[in-house]
């Protein structure tokens, strides 16, 4: 018996780690004691040395606290949140729907865009989806359009932002796996945009068939001089230009790394922010407070993360994984198909950090060694597989019952709004998420095409 669980305590340490993690109890402590009691059951079983746990002070200096990776995280939360109360967003918006206005859906398009724009350096879908909602959801009722279709259009367009560079969660990904950020964030442009770009699609198919769902803009809204349409245009996408080139030019031109990115869009996000008379003491000091505090829970996460996967691993976890999927005879597409499933059900109630920070140090050993031939290169299968796990945790936010963009709709949407209404929704999105998934999957190329030729 002593025997049998020196060999199997990995396996019990990650059994007692999905029931916990259901406790209700802050996920970073749940990591962190687990790795503790575990840690001290495998000392009493003679497979764990107690002064191994003094090695996890210069891994979580070494991995959090000096990693210049995770430098962008806090700049990237801080523009994100500084953007969010800036007012670009609804000029933007106006000028999208202005330069839409003929077109069905127009008003949707132009959310979708905003999304796709505006939500990239945001980077935080709680902030994108907020914002759009506030900023649009109004203007749609007003309008007339269908409660389901105006929620679901800004669930799914605010959660791009996740996906599309630069993007925290492809911070931590690259981080979490040790390799370069680069491939990442080249290989999950062209996925944002083809989900963007599907949405635009479906929106546009939508409106055609049934103008009373996304009724179009009325005439008398839409005549202005060329005079007053310049300026629109001008107040509109002039500072996104900024803001884009700031965080994805500096990147493609190679100016900057995507690390020193971050302080480049924040510093312009700033500069826009004054511009638009929106920098005050007591803004700035309230989104660094919020910065501080957001940062404050992912380090938290960061090293019960780290304490968990470091005894997890000394107690052999690594080779009963491997061992697990071997035993399985499903081969590399069995897996595949097995973890993007896994992702997408723990993605129904928890957060994308917990997602990252749990799954990702366990499944590491498993594609270390995983082949897929001709079709997938065997340098390009990490920066593959971590773009797959992006959009598939965005597909996830939009999921009923659980999708967190969904409440983030419903706490600002109408009391006449419902949650079946947003339910309604989002589902055609996702299912338009999970088609994009699979393309991706079929053709590694929309995902590996930009890297080889940023890279090389």
């Amino acid at each position: 018996m002593i025997e049998y669980l020196q060999d199997n305590l990995a396996l019990y340490m990650f059994f007692a780690l999905c029931v916990l993690i259901y406790s209700g109890f802050p996920l970073g402590f749940v990591l962190g004691g687990t790795a503790l009691l575990f840690g001290m059951i495998g000392w009493g079983l003679d497979v764990f040395e107690l002064v191994q746990f003094f090695n996890l002070v210069p891994r979580i200096w070494s991995d959090a606290a000096e990693n210049l990776v995770l430098t962008s995280v806090p700049l990237f939360v801080f523009m994100g949140l500084l953007l969010e109360g800036s007012g670009l967003a609804e000029d933007l918006l106006h000028s999208v729907q202005v330069l839409l206005r003929k077109v069905p859906a127009g008003l949707a398009l132009a959310v979708n865009v905003v999304g796709t724009v505006l939500g990239a350096p945001i980077g935080i879908v709680s902030a994108s989806v907020v914002m759009l909602s506030l900023v649009s959801l109004p203007m749609m009722m007003d309008r007339k359009y269908s409660a389901a279709f105006a929620t679901g259009t800004i669930a799914a367009s605010g959660t791009l932002g996740i996906l599309i560079p630069p993007s925290v969660m492809l911070v931590v990904m690259a981080d979490i796996m040790s390799v370069s950020i680069g491939p990442i964030f080249y290989g999950a442009f062209l996925p944002g945009f083809l989900l963007s770009a599907l949405y635009f699609a479906y929106m546009i198919l939508v409106a055609m068939l049934n103008p009373a769902i996304a009724p179009p803009l009325d005439v008398s809204e839409s005549n202005m001089s060329w005079c007053q349409f310049g300026k629109v245009m001008w107040e509109g996408f002039m500072p996104s230009a900024v803001l884009l080139a700031a965080t994805l030019g500096v990147i493609f031109a190679g100016w900057a790394t995507p690390t020193e990115s971050a302080g480049c869009g924040a510093f312009a996000t700033v500069l826009l922010a004054w511009r638009k008379g929106r920098l005050s003491r007591q803004s700035v000091a309230d989104v660094v407070n919020r910065t501080a505090v957001t940062m404050g829970l992912i380090f938290v996460l960061y090293c019960g993360s780290n304490g968990f996967s470091y005894v997890f691993r000394s107690l052999g976890g690594d080779q009963l994984v491997i061992a697990f999927f071997q035993s399985l005879d499903i081969g590399p597409w069995g897996i595949l198909a097995f973890l993007m499933l896994v992702i997408f059900l723990l993605g129904l109630p928890f957060e994308w950090t917990e997602i990252c920070l749990i799954m990702l140090p366990i499944i590491t050993p498993i594609f270390m060694i995983l082949e897929f031939g001709e079709h997938v290169g065997r340098a390009d299968v990490i920066t593959w597989f971590l773009v797959l796990m992006a959009i598939n945790l965005q597909t996830a936010f939009l999921t009923p019952p659980f999708g967190f963009a969904l409440f983030y709709v419903k706490g600002t949407a109408p009391v006449a709004i419902s949650m079946n209404d947003i339910f309604r929704g989002c589902l055609p999105f996702m299912i338009l998420q999970l088609t994009g998934l699979v393309l991706c999957i079929a053709f590694p190329e929309i995902i590996l095409w930009l890297p080889k030729q940023m890279i090389g």
